[in-house]
């Protein structure tokens, strides 16, 4: 049996291994469009900081790791079609050599997203010889490495304040640079936060001398031989680098031309077994929709914690097995300097228009006894369903010692698990001291949220 996989990153990689793992027998190709398999596009930030110097460190897996296991790997090379009629794919490398054509059995896609490209004048006119950098592939890496080195950069505009931009900006200010951040949101991390626990970030972020201005729409972008000019609400920011990361969209030009349907925000379409709508072609990760186990319709939700699963899964039935993937909350973290922000489930206005009786309350609780040394305060918003009193979402933003991310997986799994919020007071957790304290901070977020809601 012969199972072909386009794109070689998380989605692509799992799949290919999974199949692999449980029928050794099958042959598995994946084509990629660069030479970079299994690398941890994550981990990108924290590669041009400096804090992982050498960017093959960024690899899940070698090339020769993945070899080992049977896998073969086409690089440099683009699928330009897919023919579900007869079970082939037409593939062009890279050095313009002649095109060819892969047969399959199964197919499994992975072609995951590309940045957006906002409507900004000039900005279609730039790019990395500019100085103008987007940031989602080692190729983009290089050159944003390339770009510090040759112009010895030392102002830097990024456009967009989500969690990339956020981490880049850190980045940046590490490596020397002196940041500018433009949100046309009038807040930081507006899809993950709301405005009370964004404002903590903000502050986290000037305190270190990133300048941010949020309700900050970018109107254009030149450039000139000394330097680039980003406009935006009026007023004008010279900078040697500017960063573009503005979110990404699914990339289905594949798929979309061979027929499959598609569904939120152009993803596609695929069930929970990651079937897409033609016969024996699967697909997973940033291009497909997700299952969200609080909504009744599928979510876009580009995560690659969320990729690896559906990877498994789409690996697992392309070898013949009967994987389901059980849905995504939307969980996530990120460090901002000294903060850690995290989030999952749903927020109050996502939960309300769900049709739930939507209720989020405020807290604050410190990481461990109040008395320790360092105890510092975790800011937290709960959101639960005021009727069933059920866990929906919460929203975390404390210091990076503070364990936010340990008390964020606490809450995905109460949501998972279809918890109410009263079932968090009488967990079981672990205390000492130097740690935590006798009701740990979401114990002392849901009993405030049950104050709240009339529940005690």
């Amino acid at each position: 049996m012969r199972l072909v996989i386009v794109g070689g990153s998380d989605a692509g990689i799992s799949a290919a291994l999974r199949a692999r793992e449980l029928s050794p027998d099958i042959e598995v190709s994946v084509v990629l469009a660069d030479r970079y398999p299994n690398f941890s596009i994550c981990g990108i930030p924290y590669h041009v900081s400096g804090e992982v110097p050498d960017w093959r460190a960024l690899a899940h897996r070698s090339t020769a790791d993945l070899a080992a296991t049977g896998i073969r790997l086409i690089t440099d090379t683009t699928v330009t079609a897919i023919d579900p009629a007869g079970r082939r794919i037409t593939a062009t490398p890279r050095d313009a050599g002649p095109a060819t054509h892969l047969g399959y059995n199964r197919l499994i896609v992975g072609t995951g997203a590309v940045p957006q490209q906002p409507p900004i004048a000039g900005l279609d006119s730039l790019g990395p010889a500019d100085g103008v950098h987007v940031l989602h592939t080692m190729g983009d890496t290089f050159a944003l490495t390339d770009t510090l080195t040759a112009r010895a950069a030392e102002t830097a505009v990024i456009i967009g304040a989500g969690y990339i931009g956020l981490e880049m900006a850190e980045a940046l200010t590490h490596r020397g640079l002196s940041v500018t951040v433009l949100e046309r949101l009038d807040q930081v991390l507006p899809r993950t936060l709301d405005p009370e626990l964004a404002d903590l970030v903000a502050v986290e972020l000037r305190r270190n001398g990133v300048r941010v201005h949020c309700g900050a729409a970018v109107d254009s972008v030149g450039h000139d031989p000394d330097s680039l000019t980003v406009t935006a609400s009026g007023a004008r920011h010279r900078a040697d680098l500017v960063l573009v990361v503005t979110g990404v969209q699914p990339d289905t030009g594949l798929l979309a031309a061979a027929g499959a349907r598609l569904g939120i925000a152009g993803s596609i379409a695929v069930d929970e077994a990651m079937r897409t709508t033609l016969p024996d072609i699967y697909a997973a990760g940033d291009c497909v929709h997700t299952h969200h186990r609080l909504l009744p319709e599928p979510a876009y939700l580009p995560l690659g914690t969320t990729a690896h699963k559906q990877g498994r899964v789409a690996g697992e039935n392309a070898a013949g097995g009967r994987a389901r993937f059980a849905g995504s909350l939307g969980t996530q973290v990120v460090r901002v300097f000294g903060l850690v922000a995290a989030a999952t489930g749903l927020r109050d206005t996502d939960a309300t228009a769900a049709g739930f009786e939507a209720l989020t309350v405020a807290a604050v609780a410190d990481d461990r006894k109040a008395y320790y040394p360092g105890a510092s305060p975790i800011h937290m918003r709960l959101t639960g369903d005021r009727d069933s009193g059920r866990l929906l979402g919460a929203q975390l933003v404390g210091r990076i010692d503070a364990h936010v991310a340990k008390r964020i997986d606490i809450l995905a799994t109460a949501i998972t698990y279809r918890a109410a919020v009263a079932d968090l007071d009488t967990l079981d957790l672990s205390y000492t001291p130097p740690l935590g304290s006798p009701y740990d901070a979401v114990q002392q977020a849901a009993q405030a949220w049950m104050t709240a809601a009339g529940r005690r």
